[in-house]
């Protein structure tokens, strides 16, 4: 007879493995949480066995009982195998992670592999999910007059349900319980849910360079999570390129990001954050990028590479997601990665410091970069306007690059983006057109800005 290991069945050749075996039974518990060892049968799967006394087994009992925490109660017994005495160890057990002699482990094929922090902290998560879970606790400050009937009808209706009374809607929601509002029912529908939670907030800024060293605009946002998923969005809509195709006689509006695609990013921000951090969720807006920053690192053991290659999620507010499904805000089966990379193939996902962040390229950035390559490859080295900008004030620099990237930007918002007054800003467009680094090509409305190289 020939015995093979397994993921579930370990084989030692004599008791005098004890701590090996012990590692063992560790590894395959926090694996599949049952498994099989036998003393008596070398790992090639030969059976030599061992003399086993009434001491062997109680020596075994008590090194599983004094060296596997949480503590198993494994059922040990003596058994022949081709008339050779073994023993037999049976041992199951749900309380994982399991410790041998103070260090977790896990199975892997037949091979026994300490568990590093990540998978170590996933199953602790694994194990108190259900008490870890922000979402569901009591707001213990929060009232029913609190939160607004209005919002809570709205939801109703666009789940298809039937409102007859706000503690009764809340009660059909789960979101309430012994007459207690839940974290989520306050960061949903309260009135003003940062009287409760100072990080319901979203924070938005527009950079003029492809880092943090030259602001545009700044902006913050307080509100229940409806309220700021929809500033998020219209914040990146406003600070990116629009473009145009034409549908028949319809003119349809192109954003250079797709917007299903950083629409889903932003609802994967609110639903998937750490609320239990102090910080918000943050929008910046790079001169060749535009990140959506979630504060919080992945939940549950997932990776970068398990998110982008398989279809699955860990929810770590699963009532907030399950109310962002009822509205169709969110896929229940673990699609919105999938579905951004479909619309964005370049997206990028990160994980730095203790923040998740979800990356987007700019065409208009890449396109235009492409545009002087290509200019410079026919014409060979001229000098451009951003050869000749550098000498310029920042503020007349960043008027330049947004009538680049925008031929028909008006006076007005331009102001807004540069962050200057309406009149300092025609003051340096005049500037501007004196020193002929830029043309009005034809009237103020319906007209265009050209930028002249010189």
């Amino acid at each position: 007879m020939k015995f093979t290991e397994s993921e579930t069945l370990e084989l030692k050749k004599t008791t005098s493995e004890i701590k090996e075996a012990i590692i063992s039974i560790v590894s395959i518990l926090n694996k599949h949480q049952h498994g099989e060892l036998v003393f008596g049968i070398k790992n090639n799967g030969a059976v030599v066995g061992q003399n086993v006394t009434e001491k062997t087994i109680r020596d075994v009992s008590k090194s599983i009982a004094d060296n596997i925490e949480p503590k198993i109660y494994p059922h040990i017994s003596h058994i022949k195998i081709v008339r050779k005495s073994c023993i037999k160890v049976r041992f199951k057990g749900n309380d994982i992670p399991y410790f041998a002699y103070g260090r977790a482990y896990i199975r892997v094929a037949d091979e026994d592999r300490q568990l590093n922090a990540k998978m170590l902290e996933g199953m602790f998560l694994k194990k108190n999910k259900d008490k870890l879970r922000w979402d569901t606790e009591i707001c213990k400050e929060a009232k029913l007059s609190d939160i607004s009937a209005q919002k809570v009808k709205f939801f109703i209706k666009n789940s298809g349900l039937k409102y007859d009374t706000l503690q009764n809607a809340l009660e059909k929601l789960k979101l309430l319980v012994d007459g207690k509002l839940l974290n989520a029912a306050v960061i949903l529908f309260a009135k003003k849910p940062q009287a409760f939670f100072p990080n319901a907030r979203l924070r938005c800024a527009v950079f003029g360079t492809a880092d943090t060293s030259f602001t545009i605009d700044m902006q913050d946002f307080e509100g229940d999570l409806f309220f700021l998923i929809a500033k998020a969005e219209e914040y990146i809509l406003k600070n990116i390129h629009i473009g145009m195709r034409l549908e028949g006689l319809r003119r349809v509006d192109v954003p250079e990001i797709d917007k299903a695609a950083f629409r889903e990013a932003i609802i994967n921000a609110f639903c998937h954050r750490d609320y239990r951090e102090y910080d918000s969720v943050n929008i910046a807006v790079f001169k060749d990028r535009v990140e959506i920053r979630s504060p919080g690192l992945l939940y549950g053991g997932l990776t970068i590479k398990t998110i982008t290659t398989k279809m699955v999620s860990e929810r770590r507010n699963e009532l907030i997601a399950e109310l962002l499904h009822r509205v169709h805000f969110i896929e229940k089966w673990g699609r919105g990665i999938k579905l951004i990379l479909s619309k964005e193939p370049d997206t990028k996902f990160s994980e730095v410091g203790t923040k998740f962040i979800s990356t987007f390229k700019r065409r208009s950035y890449f396109e235009g970069k492409k545009g002087v390559e290509k200019t410079t490859q026919k014409k060979g080295v001229e000098k451009g306007v951003e050869k000749g900008v550098e000498k310029l004030t920042s503020t007349r620099q960043i008027i330049i690059t947004h009538m680049q990237q925008n031929k028909t930007i008006s006076a007005k918002e331009l102001s807004m983006l540069v962050g200057i007054s309406h009149r300092k800003t025609q003051e340096n467009i005049s500037w501007l057109k004196e020193k002929g680094l830029i043309k009005r090509i034809g009237p103020d409305k319906g007209g265009h800005w050209e930028v002249v190289r010189k």
